[in-house]
């Protein structure tokens, strides 16, 4: 979530598990002679590890082997298949059981070393590259991973079946190509600073998991696939649990020594969070990561943690913060006007929030790349305002003469000054109170739903709610079962709901279906707001095809500041930490990596007391 918090949002929802590269960790490749070592690649820089390196920094090179981690789940799932739009698959399949050519360092901005591959080559013109495999790589049952799996996995994650972030991260790439039995090439449309990265996170199975079938009715068949656990056994909508697999190809590489450590990992279903929460003291969950302020602060305490048998602590990370808001699904006529969506953002008191509801443990999020020198600043200047001069008569005057704020009420301003800006910005837009509401020329009332897949946001929705209503507006929010909620939002049925963009320390083709016209439409597409602005596409582009570093901050900047200037979404909150706690029967290793998430870096970097 990269410090993003509060709840539960639709990225935690999530039915899919990507490579880290496309969850929004493509980051920029500026290609020199020296980003490149033996097996490994990075932004233009001399990875940190050497080749034939014997760990990570970031890991317990001689952790012990054993025991079971216990975690919870969320809702429930119908299926294996961790790529298919249709359905929601089981926890933990793609991380603990697929793999990719590369493994990304996670302490280093963006370095990939080699795991299912041993080689990369990137070709001078940056047209194609080509992967060599490593001879010992095997799937769980024995047989070796070959190019021809590499090449079949492509060609079905391309499946309009498959959830839509792999194809717009794909575009540029032409064709797999299979020179070998363990020799694949990768031609490109044209020349994009990442694409031959983005190849490495690709994952691979066994095209033996998917026979003669259609990959859409590849459903509960048990993945065949090269990673470091199996399904032990399941239960649908109750449990799922993975055995490590003793055999395990790559555990002495060195991108593995002294990960995943535990000899069992199961996950336990369950469908509130307060039962989750409960269960955790009790025992029965081993782990938790607490999104929610109100919880962290009151309902982490009891016997066990008095004495010591639970550990609740802060870690720090140094993840990009991104963006987390309500947004606008501005498909609907009723926000389609920016005017009517800054003023219904202008009804949300932040400071109070913050104070009242979440123990001052957050930051307002005011850019779509908070916390990160990508933020746009102040007003235009220099390249960014050169580039944007270039869009000027697509974009609004404001752009160059205002530096956008979230809404505040911090002196000298207040709630009751931002809701007459927000009123005259409603007359101006047409709306009028009359007959005890907020109507348009039609006499429509303006009223809309907030769709939640759980009860978190419902005590922060309630004052929002109670501001709105002060303009004359009707805010419903509604609790809807996860199932639903993840039908509703891939297809983009809902007015506003709670999403998150994380961001990486350097964006790119992840772009594409955050904010580009053409995933607009693309069911289960990450653009939930419906964006479809020329500008916002060229600026895209800019960014993913820029040719150093200082072009793609410029262009990251301009895009930021043409998003906030939209008022697609009313921004929330992030912090720096992850918040955890555990029962008190593991290790982990001294040193931190930078950029994680806390509960993958639990399962590759823990171990049993």
């Amino acid at each position: 979530m990269n410090g993003n918090s509060e709840g539960f949002s639709q990225n935690r929802i999530m039915k899919h598990s990507f490579p880290s590269c496309l969850l929004a960790i493509c980051l920029f490749l500026h290609v020199t002679a020296s980003s490149y070592a033996a097996g490994s690649q990075a932004l233009g820089y001399t990875p940190k590890y050497p080749q034939g390196f014997n760990h990570f920094d970031y890991v317990n090179p001689v952790a012990p082997r054993g025991g079971r981690l216990i975690l919870s789940a969320f809702g429930s799932f119908d299926s294996l298949n961790p790529f298919l739009l249709k359905g929601i698959s089981a926890a933990g399949l793609a991380e603990l059981m697929f793999e990719s050519l590369m493994e990304s360092s996670l302490d280093e901005p963006f370095t990939q070393y080699g795991l299912l591959a041993e080689d990369v080559s990137l070709a001078k013109d940056g047209l194609s590259v080509i992967y060599r495999l490593n001879p010992a790589a095997r799937f769980h049952d024995g047989t070796p991973v070959t190019a021809e799996d590499v090449k079949f996995s492509f060609e079905n994650l391309k499946d309009k079946a498959v959830y839509p972030q792999y194809r717009f991260s794909w575009t540029d790439i032409k064709q797999a190509v299979v020179i070998d039995r363990l020799t694949i090439r990768f031609d490109f449309a044209r020349v994009n600073p990442e694409l031959h990265m983005i190849v490495g996170q690709i994952p691979v199975f066994s095209r033996h998991w998917v026979e003669d079938k259609s990959f859409d009715k590849v459903v509960m068949d048990t993945p065949l696939t090269s990673g470091p656990y199996q399904i032990e056994k399941y239960e649908l909508g109750k449990y799922i649990s993975f055995v490590r697999n003793p055999d395990y190809w790559g555990k002495n590489l060195g991108v593995r020594r002294g990960m995943y450590n535990f000899d069992r990992v199961t996950y336990k279903y369950y469908r509130d969070f307060t039962v989750i929460l409960e269960a955790f003291k009790a025992g029965e969950v081993e782990f938790i990561n607490e999104y929610n302020s109100k919880k962290w602060a009151r309902d982490y305490v009891g016997p066990a943690f008095e004495q010591g048998e639970i550990i609740k602590t802060h870690i720090k990370h140094s993840n990009n913060a991104g963006m987390q808001g309500f947004v606008f699904n501005t498909r609907r006529e009723l926000f389609k006007d920016k005017n009517v969506r800054r003023a219904i953002s202008l009804a949300m008191d932040f400071e109070w929030s913050n104070h009242k509801l979440f123990y001052d443990q957050y930051d307002r999020c005011d850019s779509y790349f908070s916390n990160s020198e990508l933020a746009s600043r102040g007003l235009p200047s220099g390249d960014e305002l050169a580039l944007l001069k270039q869009f000027k008569s697509q974009l609004d005057d404001k752009i160059f003469t205002t530096e956008w704020r979230p809404a505040s009420t911090k002196p000298p301003g207040g709630l009751r000054a931002n809701l007459r800006q927000a009123k005259k910005l409603l007359t101006d837009a047409g709306w009028t109170f009359r007959d005890g509401a907020l109507r348009n020329k039609k006499g429509v009332p303006f009223q809309f739903e907030i769709m939640l897949a759980q009860k978190g946001f419902e005590r922060i929705l309630a004052p929002f709610a109670r501001n709105l209503a002060k303009l004359g507006i009707q805010l419903n929010y509604r609790t809807i079962d996860v199932a639903l909620y993840q039908q509703r939002a891939d297809s983009f049925d809902f007015d506003m709901m709670v999403t998150s963009f994380g961001q990486s320390q350097s964006p790119g083709n992840e772009l594409m279906y955050m904010f580009h016209s053409s995933s607009a439409e693309q069911k289960g597409s990450r653009n939930s707001i419906g964006i479809k602005e020329p500008v916002i596409d060229a600026l895209v582009e800019k960014v993913i095809y820029a040719k150093n570093r200082d072009e793609l901050v410029t262009a990251t900047r301009a895009l930021d500041r043409v998003l906030l200037h939209g008022e697609y979404l009313v921004p929330n909150w992030y912090i720096g930490t992850h918040r955890i706690a555990y029962w008190d029967r593991f290790k982990f290793p001294e040193t931190l990596p930078l950029y994680y998430q806390a509960e993958p870096w639990l399962l590759k970097t823990a171990w049993k007391k």
